[in-house]
């Protein structure tokens, strides 16, 4: 394993272990709930939306590694962005984990530890699960929880 993927490996981890944002946000102005059947991932997402920036954004939940890390990832690279930009990491992330000839890309930062997903067709779910819930939470689509089916 080259020292490269040791790192990202390392990076996934931690966030599994100590994932940053880990909580419920009371005054939420956005929840929604999302589920990956094949997994068993299972998340909260709770967004606070100040106008049109994401002032605060926090998740709860139990999955693997993959999902838990993704979704600390996820909203560590949000908060702060506006709906519009965060939609358009959602597009970027999203050819990221499932395109054949992507590779970790500069302008996603520590999301780019999560570029070897794609390699594990089965794990793109794990990974994307709190993406596809942040993209529904953004949209006022909370009528029903996500799934990744």
């Amino acid at each position: 394993m080259s020292q490269l993927n040791e790192l990202y490996q390392e990076v996934i981890l931690d966030h599994n272990r100590r994932p940053r944002n880990f909580r419920a946000i009371e005054a939420a102005t956005a929840t929604q709930e999302g589920y990956n059947p094949l997994c068993g991932d299972r998340l909260t997402l709770y967004l606070t939306l100040k106008g049109d920036v994401i002032a605060d954004v926090a998740f709860q939940g139990s999955g693997c590694a993959i999902s838990k890390a993704s979704a600390s990832l996820m909203t560590e690279a949000l908060k702060g962005k506006t709906v519009a930009q965060a939609r358009e990491l959602f597009d970027k992330f999203q050819a990221m984990i499932t395109s054949d000839h992507a590779g970790p890309t500069a302008d996603l930062g520590k999301l780019s530890v999560l570029a070897g997903v794609r390699e594990f067709p089965a794990r793109i779910k794990c990974a994307s699960l709190a993406w596809h819930t942040m993209k529904a939470a953004v949209a006022h689509d909370t009528d029903a929880p996500v799934s990744t089916e």
